[in-house]
């Protein structure tokens, strides 16, 4: 849990100050860009690199070096943000890939019995950590009259407090997670077995279509709000409405269901549902209405990621293929996540307005309908050979055929 706080921090602590930055360190627009760019792509470019690390040295080394690199990046941003703001940044989010990928199959293999609630308190963790940075880094800025190093560096103590109590953990050897194993379950597959099966896609699909959402609505609708009259002092309260709304509907989803495939899909709708009517009510509700249905559009949000990675575990026949899922998934995901905010962006240009954009996202969101009801049947993307009948926790799913 103290590891899971730190999967946001570094990514959510820098948008409230960008106009600082840009002031401080001469930053251009296109800085600017890519310093919001950067960890969506990092997190899928990172993905499969994540994969094949936490298979050669176990899952528990794996997360021990990115914590290592993740508070170096920290470091190296504080210390020298004039020069290492970007490089600091690109190595703190290939360290949260790290994460991202090792975490699930980390479960998978150790506690598949408690899966949802593990994830549960996984997603808890998280939005945690994005509210809480978020929420006091310009405090602290202002507080140290404008310190980056300060404000930059902040993070890097939960991230140090993380690595002290892994620790432990380093000591989790291969013979230990081979006997954690059922007979036959072996840690590597062959090259390509997750990719050759549609469930893998479609766990990958709804992973890619949630967060490019996500990322979308993350970084148009405080523009669409100001575009229709909401004062700019209020515009920071969209992002804190949709995480608080996140947090809600993250803590509950795994848990739910993980309870039965039934469970998972009336899930799903209402995921559907809630994102839908969120966007809809940004552009179409009164201002300050659709100021104050964005919690619902958050516990939608939250509800999809907590349910993509649910899926990633729960439609893995062994650790080791959640690990390969975990690495497609994400990988191709987030990938096509920042296509996201580009898209939104180029059509509002060629527009001027806003009704494409969120026709788009709308589209995007019935897609993600069709794709999530496929992933919560109850199939599991099988390993090769005996390991395929190794089906832990889940709703007596099967592998598929």
């Amino acid at each position: 849990m103290v590891l899971c706080v730190n999967l946001r921090p570094a990514v959510a602590g820098l948008p409230p100050i960008f106009t600082q930055l840009q002031d401080r360190l001469a930053l251009s627009s296109v800085d600017v860009t890519l310093l919001a760019t950067i960890p969506v792509l990092c997190f899928g470019l990172f993905s499969p690199v994540a994969a094949l690390t936490a298979r050669r040295f176990g899952e528990e080394r794996a997360l021990g070096g990115a914590l290592v690199a993740g508070a170096a990046g920290l470091l190296m941003r504080a210390l020298l943000p004039g020069a290492l703001l970007l490089a600091g940044t690109v190595v703190v989010s290939g360290a949260i890939a790290f994460m991202n990928v090792s975490l699930p199959s980390l479960i998978k293999r150790r506690e598949p019995r408690r899966a949802g609630r593990l994830l549960s308190l996984y997603m808890v963790m998280l939005y945690t950590g994005a509210i809480t940075s978020s929420a006091i880094v310009v405090p602290v800025y202002r507080s140290t009259h404008g310190s980056l190093a300060v404000t930059l560096g902040m993070s890097a103590v939960p991230m140090v407090v993380a690595l002290l109590a892994w620790l432990p953990q380093l000591r989790y050897g291969t013979a230990r997670r081979a006997a954690s194993l059922p007979p036959g379950a072996s840690q590597r597959l062959p090259r390509g077995h997750v990719r050759r099966h549609r469930l893998a896609w479609q766990v990958t699909a709804f992973m890619g279509l949630q967060s490019m959402t996500y990322y979308a609505t993350l970084s148009f609708l405080p523009d669409l709000f100001l575009s229709r009259g909401l004062a700019p002092s209020q515009s920071g309260l969209v992002g804190s409405l949709l995480s608080v709304g996140g947090l809600v509907s993250a803590f509950g989803t795994p848990m739910i269901a993980h309870r039965s495939a039934r469970a998972a899909r009336l899930l799903m709708i209402a995921t559907v549902v809630l994102c839908a009517a969120g966007i809809s009510a940004a552009l179409l509700a009164p201002v300050n209405a659709g100021l104050a249905l964005m919690p619902l559009l958050g516990l939608g949000q939250g509800a999809g990621l907590a349910l993509a990675l649910y899926f990633v575990m729960a439609r893995a026949a062994t650790p080791a293929v959640a690990a390969s899922l975990s690495a497609l998934a994400q990988g191709v995901g987030y990938v096509v996540a920042a296509l996201g905010p580009l898209a939104v962006g180029s059509l509002h240009a060629l527009t001027g307005g806003w009704r494409a954009p969120v026709l788009v996202l709308l589209l995007a969101t019935a897609a993600e309908l069709v794709v999530g009801l496929l992933a919560a049947r109850p199939h599991q993307v099988p390993a090769p050979g005996p390991a395929a009948r190794y089906v832990p926790g889940e709703d007596g799913g099967r592998p598929t055929p």
